[in-house]
């Protein structure tokens, strides 16, 4: 299992997820807000605003928390930040890929934090399009294998419009196109089957292995990039044995 899928793996094993949980609302928030700034409140015409409305009930987030950000998107609530979005490219330890979401509202503050990190961690900043190319847009529907069988998920992932689905590490990867996620994600739940996380994501076409020491520092760097205010989403191509993923998580 690599990049994307690995990192998720490790925040839910190490409960990062639930320790973080202020954290993730507050980039919840600032995803609906700009939303629907962008696109208007109606959550079924706002396929943004859907996406990150639906991410928010995947955090148990109150309808109260998600009709303000709405409403302050829209011009209803206190003046919302004027968010910019910008994504940064690079590379972590071992020449990793790295792609690096931020929602800021100030660009010189964060593309200075952003390099600091990287380069603290044994990456350094990239130009626009260095490491894009690699990776493709995706939905990704993450379930336990103890739920359902292959045959049985891949019928019915496939018959719903997904893809593939790919089986690592205990776990089945149902990857769609990002038009058919909403609709591969309604079929897979409908049928009661619970995912460990479901999510838009951008997918790696190749990898890097990296061994252990490169490998815990580019855990670091990922932790620390997602700690910062400003990201949103962090995405790499890294991939790690799991022998040295036990020892490190």
């Amino acid at each position: 299992m690599s990049g994307h899928s690995k990192w998720s793996t490790i925040k839910r094993k190490k409960g990062a997820i639930d320790a973080k949980r202020g954290k993730i609302f507050t980039k919840i928030i600032k995803e609906i807000t700009l939303a629907a700034r962008l696109g208007g409140g109606d959550v079924e015409g706002n396929s943004r605003l859907r996406q990150a409305v639906m991410a928010a009930k995947e955090e148990n987030m109150p309808k109260d928390n998600i009709d303000r950000a709405i409403k302050k998107g829209t011009g209803g609530g206190d003046g919302a930040a004027a968010y910019e979005e910008i994504t940064y490219e690079g590379y972590g330890p071992g020449g990793a890929a790295v792609i690096v979401d931020v929602m800021t509202d100030n660009k010189n503050r964060t593309v200075a934090e952003i390099r600091h990190i990287l380069s603290k961690h044994g990456g350094n900043l990239g130009e626009n399009g260095c490491v894009s190319w690699i990776f493709t847009k995706k939905g990704s529907i993450v379930i336990d294998k103890k739920l359902i069988g292959e045959d049985e998920l891949m019928e019915l992932a496939l018959e719903a419009g997904a893809e593939d689905v790919k089986v690592e590490d205990g776990e089945y990867e149902v990857i769609t196109e990002p038009a058919a996620f909403e609709t591969v994600k309604k079929v897979i739940d409908a049928k009661g089957i619970k995912h460990l996380e479901a999510s838009i994501s951008m997918i790696p076409s190749n990898t890097v292995k990296l061994d252990a020491g490169k490998a815990e520092s580019m855990l670091k760097l990922m932790e620390k990039l997602e700690d910062n205010d400003d990201v949103q989403n962090v995405y790499s191509n890294f991939d790690i044995d799991e022998d040295v993923m036990e020892k490190l998580s």
